[in-house]
């Protein structure tokens, strides 16, 4: 179902917006207005119940004995951790051995509670980068640590001392900003930031980047890389592998399209490929994944394979390639890995994780054991370029049912010294993948299973689907039964262990001593199947990812899993755009819904946040051939007050700089000016685009969120 063209007259009406007022974020006015809604929700939902419910899944997200899961540099394996104690985290390191035991001895770098707490900023740790030991007598010294004053993207970039645990005085220190900053040695930085006007692109990111020296102000340093405002994003990085050093550069014209350039005598060269395909640059090779059909040598490659050709050969001209993943109906690939000897490549079979591996060279496929159907798995590298364990690698196993588990493998040393005597190597030459760590069970999933469905959409498309529930299920439509989904930016929704939604929806039970179904929709937009799959659903074929996902919707009525009025759907962002559509598209397939941190006015989004960066995957409103069709899916644009909608909460976060909370505000705002009584809306005062910035905080969400959508259920009587 699309909505039809309206006419000119309809037009000029949806271009009127009373409720820009509250586009001012920090404004008193607007601030009041959030205040009074935030206490209407609160008083609707706050209370015993929903209070019991987020401590037992903030338990869930503190339990001590969760997977910490680790990164190797050098000798120490390194983790962030949050827990009761502390829910800003630490950031720490420890050694194999001690990893290993059930109570691992951790260095502690950086105690990001005390740090808030001494220098009065609600810090949130957003992740480090290490320089390299080679730059600094064979150590590992120091880091770029980035911090947010809110949880939202715009990040602080400092410099820390590794070995006295503390940040460098009058070391480097990028003031907070949307920003991107890299080693260049131990004197020299790559920095794209905010450093004034001009420097910041349409889609607010540094379209400019500076090559900063030590104790050089960044306004004064050299602008080494630029691309047009109206571009996404500018960056630059130096690749410090040891004889395969490099310095690349990335023009993110739009979201999927990026131009790459190598320095190369005293210029930027760039690399003769459709910017559309994704390219990796690994010691002498190239990997390149189209998201088109390619023609190179005058052979044509689908979209959504892998392959592979050696990097100066590709820069003097040669287009020959070697395949080495090539894509079916059923399968696509999710990403990849390199060890020092092989390439790790993650896929999906129908939405059902394969991992794989192969010898450069050879690119011949040989499957890695240990993957259960319906269940998602990924593997990656501990550290490609240790003498040791070059060719060790980690991997994960999870699904709805099966905590996650962390593991260790081997594969055969090619190249290189002998692995023997590794200190921390699980196996010295190819092994097994051996299992290390599992995550506790947080929910008894005894007499539940998880099964997978195809849905038809209106093209005649089948849709696969997810059903976590009873296994002796009553398909007699009164299962009350969340609907969960995404569609977008070549984003898969696969198989994961959720003590919280097991905690409070899959064993929670109503008046009838039902409990919850959980269902996610793997809709058109995604990356389920590839780059097709996604693309299928951009710009003007937006409205088969909705299709999809109320195809979904039908299949459950027409099984008898729910009806209408038990069934709820959420998403988050787009998936926030895409439950607004299901909202006033279609308000009868649902009984309540969940809208968090969403796109909802397409006619402004591109002048909101980040909105512009995502043209490619929406359209240009401001191009009226595109508004014709982006008004069919802009749900603050499809509101009618003569319409009956689901009962609706719509939530948000002040500090998020990346979609902003005005387009939540405005929705509410005007499905409330218009007497529709059954939306509430709420707001965090910070946690970014992730609605929060500790596990309390996320615990609360996820709470409240899901308590709104089971009341609903529970009391709905009819429609």
């Amino acid at each position: 179902m699309v909505p039809t063209t309206p006419s000119p007259t309809h037009l000029e009406d949806e271009l009127v917006d009373e409720f820009l007022w509250l586009e001012d974020i920090h404004g008193e006015r607007p601030k009041e207005w959030v205040q009074e809604q935030n206490q209407r929700t609160e008083t609707l939902l706050d209370g015993p119940e929903l209070a019991s419910m987020t401590e037992r899944v903030l338990g869930v997200m503190d339990n001590p004995s969760r997977i910490a899961a680790v990164t190797k540099h050098g000798p120490h394996y390194y983790n962030f951790w949050r827990d009761a104690q502390h829910p800003r985290g630490l950031w720490r390191r420890t050694t194999w051995e001690s990893w290993l035991s059930d109570s691992p001895d951790w260095d502690v770098l950086l105690d990001v509670d005390e740090l808030a707490r001494t220098e009065n900023v609600d810090w949130v740790f957003s992740g480090a980068r290490l320089l390299r030991p080679r730059y600094t007598d064979g150590q590992w010294q120091r880091a770029l640590v980035r911090l947010s004053p809110d949880g939202g993207d715009a990040v602080r970039t400092r410099e820390f001392d590794l070995g006295t645990q503390e940040f460098v005085a009058g070391g480097f220190d990028v003031p907070t900003a949307k920003s991107s900053v890299s080693w260049v040695d131990a004197d020299t930085l790559f920095v794209a930031t905010d450093t004034g006007p001009g420097s910041m692109t349409e889609s607010s990111y540094p379209r400019q980047v500076r090559r900063v020296s030590r104790g050089q102000s960044i306004t004064d340093a050299p602008v080494i890389f630029e691309v047009p405002v109206d571009h996404a994003q500018a960056a630059v990085y130096k690749d410090h592998t040891p004889g395969f050093e490099r310095v690349v550069a990335m023009d993110l014209v739009e979201f999927f399209t990026v131009r790459t350039y190598l320095w190369s005598e005293e210029q930027w060269v760039e690399l003769d490929l459709d910017p559309t395909v994704s390219v990796d640059l690994h010691n002498q090779w190239l990997l390149i994944r189209p998201r088109h059909t390619l023609e190179l040598n005058g052979i044509e490659y689908p979209a959504g394979c892998l392959l592979a050709a050696d990097v100066q050969a590709f820069l003097n001209g040669d287009r020959s390639v070697q395949s080495v993943f090539t894509p079916d109906e059923h399968s696509s690939l999710e990403g990849w890995s390199w060890t020092r000897d092989h390439l790790i490549l993650n896929t999906l079979h129908d939405v059902s994780s394969a991992l794989y591996s192969t010898v450069p060279g050879e690119w011949e496929l040989t499957a890695l054991p240990g993957i259960p159907p319906l269940h998602s798995a990924s593997a990656w590298a501990v550290d490609d370029e240790d003498a040791k364990v070059g060719n060790d690698y980690f991997f994960s196993v999870t699904g709805f049912l099966t905590p996650s588990s962390l593991g260790r493998g081997s594969l055969p040393d090619l190249s290189g010294p002998d692995a023997d005597g590794a200190a921390d190597s699980t196996a010295r030459k190819a092994s097994e993948p051996a299992v290390l760590k599992r995550a506790p069970s947080f929910f008894e999933a005894q007499g539940l299973e998880v099964t997978q469905h195809f849905a038809v959409s209106a093209d005649g498309t089948r849709v696969p689907y997810f059903q976590v529930g009873p296994r002796e299920l009553e398909l007699d439509g009164l299962n009350p039964t969340l609907l969960s989904g995404y569609g977008g930016f070549e984003v898969s929704r696969t198989p994961g262990y959720s003590g919280a939604t097991g905690i409070t929806w899959l064993t929670r039970e109503d008046q009838r001593g039902r409990t919850g179904v959980y269902v996610i929709a793997n809709i058109r937009g995604g990356g389920e199947y590839g780059p097709s799959w996604h693309t299928a659903a951009l710009k003007q074929n937006r409205h088969r990812a909705y299709e999809d996902f109320a195809a979904v919707a039908k299949d459950l009525h027409r099984r008898g899993v729910c009806t209408a009025r038990k069934l709820a759907c959420a998403g988050g962002s787009n998936g926030g755009l895409l439950v607004g559509n299901m909202m006033t598209t279609y308000p009868d397939l649902f009984g309540a819904i969940s809208c968090g941190v969403p796109l909802l006015d397409m006619r402004r989004y591109t002048k909101l946040s980040a909105g512009a960066s995502w043209i490619a995957e929406y359209g240009d409103p401001d191009v009226p051939e595109q508004w014709n069709y982006i008004r069919t899916f802009s749900p603050y644009h499809l509101l009618s007050a003569a319409t009956c909608y689901p009962p609706t909460l719509i939530w948000t976060a002040t500090s998020d700089d990346r979609v902003g909370p005005v387009q939540a505000r405005k929705m509410a705002a005007r499905m409330l000016d218009q007497g529709h009584d059954n939306v509430w809306f709420h707001e965090a005062t910070d946690g970014g685009h992730a609605g929060a910035s500790d596990n309390r905080q996320a615990a609360a969400l996820h709470a409240r969120s899901h308590e709104f959508m089971w009341r609903m259920l529970e009391n709905l009587k009819g429609r």
